[in-house]
C-alpha cells in the first residue's frame, strides 16, 4: 500500500478536528442549559479523537516501516541481481513472508518439492514391469522414454533459507528430503528409503572478494552440482555430480568465461562396513565460454581393488583406484540454431572410475581399463498451429567395464509431441526406440544379447495453464503404453525385467494414470 504524504495527514486530522467542533456547537444550541451533558459529552469527544490519533499515528508508523522495508529490498536487488532473480523465479506471498519472519531482518524462507504418483496396471489388470531403466540397457544407463512407463511415487521436498546481510553478503542454507516408493498403499514405512540427499550452505557477495572472485560463490555439505542438466523426459541425466564436499562457484574470467571449483567425497559399499569401505574423492574443474562448456574431472579411492562387504569378503580384487572424467557440451538458447526453443548437446568420456559417465565416480566396479563414450543430445521447440516437440538422442559403448574383454552398447531416440486442444487440455505423444548390444562375458550372471526396443504412449493430459509448456507443471495424465522387443533380449538375466513372469517379448499393452508436479 502506498503511504500517505505528511500534508496529507496533516490535513486530515484538520478536517477531523473541524468536523468534531462544528458537531459540538451545533449540540450546544438544541441542549444549551444542560451544562452539565455538554461537558460530559466534550469529554467522550475528546476520549475519541485521542483514540483516533493514536490509531491514525499507528497507521503512519507502519506505511513508514513498509516503505523503508521495501527500500532495502530494492537496494539488495540492485546489488545483488543473482538473488533479485532466484526470488522472482520462485515469490513468496507476503503474509507467507511475515509469517516466516521476513519482517524481523533475519531472512526468508523457501519451499519448493517435486513429486510424480502414479498407477500402472497391464491389460490384464495386474502387476507389470515398468520404469525408464526397464530395459537390459538400463543398467548401465540406457533410459527409454518415461511417459506412462512409472510405477512408483517419488517425493522430494526441499526447505531453503536465505538472507542479504547489511555489507551486502548473501547467505543460503538448502535441506533436501527424498523418499521412493513401489508400494500403492497409503503407510510405507516398512519399505521407506526416506533420506537427507542434500544439505548445504552458500556463502556469496562477499565484500572482501573482489577482483576475479567479486561474484563468487562458495559452498560446502552435500548436494547435487549447480550445473547438472537432464532430459527430463526420458529421466536421465546428462552428467550429475553429486556428493558431499565443498567449491567455489562462478570465478569470472571475462564477461563469457568462468569457472567453478570443486572437491566431492562418495563411498562405495556397505555403510555398516566402515572398516572396508573406500571413498572416492573427485576434483572438477568446470569452465564456461559463452555456451561452450568444458568438464574435467580427476577422481582416488585408494585401496578400492581391497574393498570387502560386511562379510569379509573381498567385493572386487581388480577394481580401479583411479579414474579420469571429462566433458564438452553446447548450450543453445535456439533449437540447434533453426528456430525458436533450446537444445543442449554433450559429448563425455570416462576412464577407470571415470567410465561411469553419467553420475560421476559413482561405480566402485570398474575396472581401471575402462573406456566409455556417451553422446547426450535434446532440444525443445514449438511448431506451430498448438504443436510442439521435443527430440532426444542418447549413445553410450563402453568396453573393459567389468570384466576384461566385455562391451555394452546402446543408443535411445525419443520423441515427445504435445498437441494444445484447449487452455487446460493436451494430447501427449511418446515414442522411444533402442538398440542395444551388451555382452558381459559372465559379469553377474549377465548373458549376451542384442536387439531392439519399442515403446509407443498416449497421454491425455489435464493442467491448470501453460499448456503446451514441456517443463510447466502440475499436471493429470492418463495414459496408454505399447512396448515390443526381440525375443532374445528375454535372455539377458534371470533377475531382470525382461524374461520375467507374464513380461516377455510379443507386445505388452500398460494402462495408468499419473501425477507430476514441482514448484
Amino acid at each position: 500500500m502506498t503511504a500517505l504524504p505528511l500534508e496529507c495527514k496533516t490535513v486530515n486530522k484538520t478536517l477531523i478536528a473541524l468536523t468534531l467542533s462544528t458537531l459540538l456547537a451545533a449540540d450546544s444550541a438544541w441542549a444549551a442549559p444542560d451544562t452539565q451533558s455538554i461537558e460530559a459529552r466534550l469529554a467522550a469527544m475528546e476520549k475519541r479523537l485521542a483514540a483516533a490519533e493514536q490509531r491514525a499515528s499507528a497507521a503512519e508508523y507502519r506505511a513508514q516501516a513498509a516503505e523503508n522495508q521495501a527500500q532495502k529490498l530494492a537496494t539488495a536487488q540492485q546489488q545483488n541481481p543473482g538473488i533479485n532473480a532466484s526470488v522472482v523465479q520462485h515469490p513468496v506471498r507476503p503474509e507467507q513472508n511475515k509469517a516466516i519472519g521476513g519482517d524481523s531482518g533475519e531472512g526468508e524462507f523457501e519451499f519448493h518439492g517435486y513429486a510424480r504418483s502414479g498407477l500402472l496396471m497391464n491389460s490384464s489388470a495386474a502387476k507389470t514391469q515398468g520404469g525408464p531403466t526397464v530395459t537390459p540397457a538400463g543398467e548401465t544407463g540406457g533410459h527409454t522414454g518415461r511417459l506412462g512407463n512409472e510405477p512408483d511415487t517419488y517425493v522430494e521436498l526441499n526447505l531453503e533459507h536465505k538472507q542479504v546481510l547489511a555489507n551486502g553478503a548473501t547467505t543460503r542454507f538448502k535441506a533436501m528430503l527424498a523418499d521412493g516408493q513401489r508400494t500403492y498403499n497409503d503407510w510405507s514405512a516398512s519399505s521407506s528409503d526416506l533420506n537427507v540427499r542434500q544439505a548445504f550452505v552458500e556463502l556469496g557477495q562477499l565484500p572482501t572478494f573482489t577482483g576475479t572472485f567479486k561474484d563468487s560463490t562458495v559452498w560446502a555439505g552435500k548436494r547435487f552440482d549447480r550445473d547438472n542438466f537432464d532430459i527430463h523426459w526420458i529421466d536421465s541425466d546428462v552428467v550429475f555430480l553429486a556428493g558431499t564436499g565443498a567449491g567455489i562457484y562462478d570465478v569470472k574470467w571475462g564477461d563469457e568465461v568462468r569457472s567453478n571449483l570443486s572437491v566431492y567425497g562418495r563411498t562405495f559399499g556397505d555403510i555398516e562396513n566402515n572398516e572396508n569401505t573406500a571413498q572416492n574423492y573427485i576434483l572438477t574443474l568446470n569452465n564456461f565460454v559463452g555456451p561452450l562448456q568444458m568438464m574435467v574431472s580427476g577422481m582416488r579411492a585408494k585401496d578400492n581393488n581391497a574393498r570387502s562387504d560386511i562379510e569379509g569378503n573381498r567385493v572386487k580384487g581388480d577394481a580401479a583406484n583411479s579414474g579420469l572424467h571429462g566433458l564438452i557440451g553446447l548450450h543453445s538458447d535456439s533449437f540447434y540454431g533453426l528456430r525458436e526453443g533450446s537444445a543442449k548437446t554433450a559429448l563425455l568420456y570416462g576412464h577407470g572410475l571415470g567410465a561411469e559417465v553419467k553420475t560421476i565416480g559413482a561405480d566402485g566396479a570398474l575396472l581401471p581399463e575402462a573406456d566409455t563414450w556417451r553422446l547426450a543430445s535434446y532440444g525443445m521447440t514449438p511448431l506451430g498451429g498448438g504443436w510442439h516437440i521435443a527430440p532426444a538422442l542418447l549413445a553410450q559403448s563402453s568396453q573393459d567395464r567389468y570384466v576384461r574383454g566385455d562391451s555394452y552398447e546402446w543408443a535411445t531416440a525419443n520423441l515427445r509431441l504435445i498437441q494444445e486442444i484447449t487452455q487446460n487440455f493436451e494430447m501427449q505423444y511418446e515414442g522411444s526406440y533402442q538398440y542395444m548390444d551388451l555382452r558381459p562375458e559372465g559379469y553377474n550372471n549377465r548373458s549376451a544379447v542384442s536387439g531392439n526396443f519399442y515403446k509407443l504412449t498416449v497421454a491425455p493430459t489435464l493442467k491448470s495453464g501453460d499448456v503446451g509448456e514441456f517443463l510447466k507443471r502440475p499436471e493429470i495424465r492418463l495414459f496408454a503404453s505399447w512396448m515390443d522387443w526381440d525375443h532374445r533380449l528375454d535372455n539377458y538375466a534371470s533377475d531382470d525385467a525382461f524374461g520375467s513372469s507374464g513380461f516377455s517379448a510379443g507386445g505388452e499393452w500398460n494402462f495408468g494414470v499419473q501425477m507430476e508436479t514441482w514448484f
